[in-house]
């Protein structure tokens, strides 16, 4: 017997990529969310906690910028696609 999984039987609903990428944009931005709240909420003192707390800051930022590129990514492939029809 091997750990092999055996086919699907039913194919997998996929999201049209407008909405795949709407839908990765808002993940990222729960992420960013989180990681903010998260370094708010330490309870760690120094200059350790405080360049803690700017990587943390500036990974949140990052994935809020990553998330708005997502989300134009996603408007330019609606317009595309109104423009094609």
């Amino acid at each position: 017997m091997t750990g092999i999984p055996a086919p699907r039987s039913e194919p997998q609903p996929r999201l049209p990529a407008a909405d795949g990428l709407r839908a990765h944009s808002a993940a990222l931005l729960d992420h960013a969310r989180r990681l903010r709240a998260g370094a708010a909420a330490l309870d760690w003192k120094g200059p350790q906690a405080e360049a803690f707390r700017w990587r943390v800051q500036d990974l949140a930022d990052r994935c809020t910028a990553a998330a708005g590129g997502l989300a134009r990514s996603a408007d330019r492939l609606d317009a595309a696609t109104r423009a094609r029809h």
